[in-house]
């Protein structure tokens, strides 16, 4: 199995690293194709007014000036000897990627795009700050059950059209409950937040940070379970359509376009 690894926290994260050594668990073709900086927010971003770079930073290994979907579509299409991979890991993800943050992580982009290219996909991320902010990342838990998770969603299979997302709680390993398979929750409130600061010449700049609240998330949700030490699993598409809504505006909006007095 060719294995293609890449993320969003750049070539020399520890995560990345991590996720090489769960790929190595399942294959010993693992190419990795990462952003040479720290992409973290980048989404579904493509590098389309400037040129991209790309060096060769060891034997099957790239940096790459761009985002994790750059990454994964040069390392299809150009990168990897003309052979693609027969599996895309992004991760692992320095923070959790739950909640309404799957739609602006890149981690989740770089899973995304090879699951656009037809190509099975699963993004991996580890959470962090729920113990402190002096805690430790507990790296060893997604290196701990990393490769029985993934190598057991392989043997299963999942259909084309989805990705997989994986996060690891902020736990050590001998605390991690359960793995749970979850759907995709929402906060009942907004932790994005724009810190104003003034710079040494008096100009002012701002700061986007994540306040540490807790939701209220329903049982069965990525969020509770990252909230309660439990692995979430969550199968994720890119269609964003909302079907119960597609059907109230049919009844208001079908048949030929409607015109203002």
């Amino acid at each position: 199995m060719r294995i293609l690894c890449t993320n969003d926290d750049g070539i020399h994260a520890t995560g990345l690293a991590i996720l090489e050594k769960i790929a190595g668990t399942i294959s010993d073709d693992v190419w990795v194709i990462a952003p040479e900086q720290e992409q973290s927010g980048a989404s579904r971003a493509l590098t389309l007014t400037d040129p991209i770079r790309v060096r060769q930073a060891g034997p099957k290994r790239f940096a790459v000036s761009g985002t994790p979907t750059d990454c994964v579509l040069l390392g299809v299409e150009h990168l990897m000897d003309g052979v693609a991979p027969d599996l895309v890991l992004s991760g692992v993800n320095r923070g959790q990627n739950i909640a309404e943050d799957v739609t602006f992580s890149g981690t989740i982009a770089g899973a995304m795009q090879g699951m656009q290219l037809g190509i099975p996909a699963i993004a991996l991320s580890q959470a962090r700050g729920f113990r402190g902010e002096e805690a430790k990342i507990p790296w060893e838990t997604a290196e701990t059950y990393g490769p029985g998770i993934v190598g057991k969603l392989l043997k299963q299979g999942w259909p084309k059209d989805v990705l997989i997302n994986i996060n690891f709680p902020d736990a050590l390993p001998g605390d991690v409950s359960a793995v749970e398979v979850t759907t995709q929750g929402r906060r009942d409130h907004h932790i994005v937040y724009a810190d104003k600061r003034t710079d040494p010449r008096g100009g002012t700049y701002y700061w986007l940070g994540f306040r540490g609240q807790l939701s209220n998330p329903p049982e069965g949700s990525d969020l509770r379970a990252i909230y309660s030490g439990r692995i979430s699993v969550t199968p994720l598409h890119i269609d964003l359509t909302h079907m119960p809504t597609v059907h109230d505006l049919k009844g208001v909006l079908g048949g030929a376009p409607p015109k203002v007095d």
